[in-house]
């Protein structure tokens, strides 16, 4: 089975990007902190996966792209979308629980709710794991976070006191698409692969759908999976989102970005950024080196490597050099394209239809 595997760096001089709340014990009463993990060196500020994934599904909903999202249901304190990945785009590649109560009450109000009338029913508990996997996007050294004193004066009587804080740091963070998991759905009785249940195992063959039987599965054609996939990646790269935007406008869309078709569902690239003793990011050649050597047989596509121009420039030049005939990565330098990050996703959509094998 093959993998998108990626690695992407966000630029944040100045930012907020995912805040926790206010701080209890702070000297104003509202004052709104930022998420951070404190560890022995100090403390790391970051982004939780579900804001990362909040980012990207809020960019291909507004997107130009064809993006199908599922209605999203609520009951009292539960919130679920249709979970049906054969319609809905989010539902396939972001994966769903869903759980429905069988309380006399709870039935009744969805039978009643008239925005409900375009409701897959659902007959058992079904989920799906998300094809499309993030991890939290980390700061690559310590940062100390600035507490910003503001105040609200537009009025008659006293100033209203607030502060915030914000920092100034490079997040990293990885990810991977299951490409075989794209667009296949199981029906196996089995928690997080029980995908179908009998209404939707219905619609799946209505709508001509591949059984492949041995693995219990249904499939959509290959075009459709193929759309999917491809727009997946053109959202990542116009990648919008972030708190505090209006304080601090931070571009979320990746100055940095590696990425390969892989055999395996392993990150192969999670140690080819890191950072200097001054807390500033360097790429490290050997171990990227390292990465294509011990994994060469893994590395299905080429690697794509998305830098924008003016960040970092003397770390690019390093990778650049290293790429020269009596470079470091010489051995490497054809299989290694180096371009803009919205230009490499647009190659990567490119290779994916030129390749559909690798979605087998």
């Amino acid at each position: 089975m093959a993998f998108v595997t990626g690695l992407l760096l966000i630029d944040a001089p100045a930012s907020a990007l995912n805040n926790l709340g206010s701080i209890p014990g702070a000297r104003t009463d509202n004052t709104v902190g930022v998420k951070m993990i404190r560890a022995k060196d100090g403390v790391y500020p970051y982004v939780s996966a579900q804001a990362f994934r909040y980012w990207l599904r809020a960019t291909l909903e507004s997107g130009a792209w064809d993006w199908q999202s599922a209605p999203i249901y609520r009951e009292k304190k539960v919130a679920y979308t249709d979970a049906n990945p054969i319609l809905y785009w989010d539902d396939d590649l972001l994966g769903y629980m869903r759980a429905p109560s069988k309380k006399t009450d709870a039935v009744e109000a969805r039978a009643a709710d008239e925005s409900r009338a375009a409701e897959t029913p659902t007959t058992d508990t079904i989920t799906r794991v998300s094809p499309f996997r993030v991890s939290t996007l980390v700061s690559i050294a310590p940062a100390n976070p600035t507490d910003d004193f503001g105040v609200m004066s537009r009025h008659e009587g006293d100033p209203v006191p607030h502060e915030h804080q914000f920092y100034r740091t490079t997040l990293k963070g990885l990810y991977s698409l299951d490409l075989h998991a794209s667009g296949t759905f199981s029906y196996r009785q089995k928690t997080g692969f029980r995908n179908l249940d009998d209404t939707r195992i219905e619609l799946a063959k209505e709508k001509g759908l591949e059984h492949l039987e041995a693995e219990k599965s249904y499939r959509l054609p290959q075009a459709e999976r193929l759309a999917r996939v491809c727009t997946l990646f053109e959202g990542l790269a116009h990648l919008e989102g972030g708190a505090k935007q209006t304080l601090h406008y931070t571009d979320v869309t990746p100055v940095l970005v590696v990425l390969a078709v892989t055999k395996g569902g392993n990150h192969i690239f999670g140690h080819i950024v890191g950072a200097t003793g001054r807390g500033l990011p360097e790429f490290k050649i050997d171990a990227l080196r390292e990465a294509l050597t011990v994994f060469q047989d893994d590395v299905l596509s080429r690697v794509y490597v998305g830098w924008v121009s003016g960040y970092l420039d003397d770390e690019r030049a390093k990778l650049e050099t290293a790429l020269q005939t009596d470079g470091a990565l010489a051995e490497f330098a054809p299989r290694i394209h180096v371009a803009h990050p919205r230009e490499v996703y647009q190659e990567l959509v490119a290779d994916l239809q030129a390749h559909p094998e690798w979605l087998d």
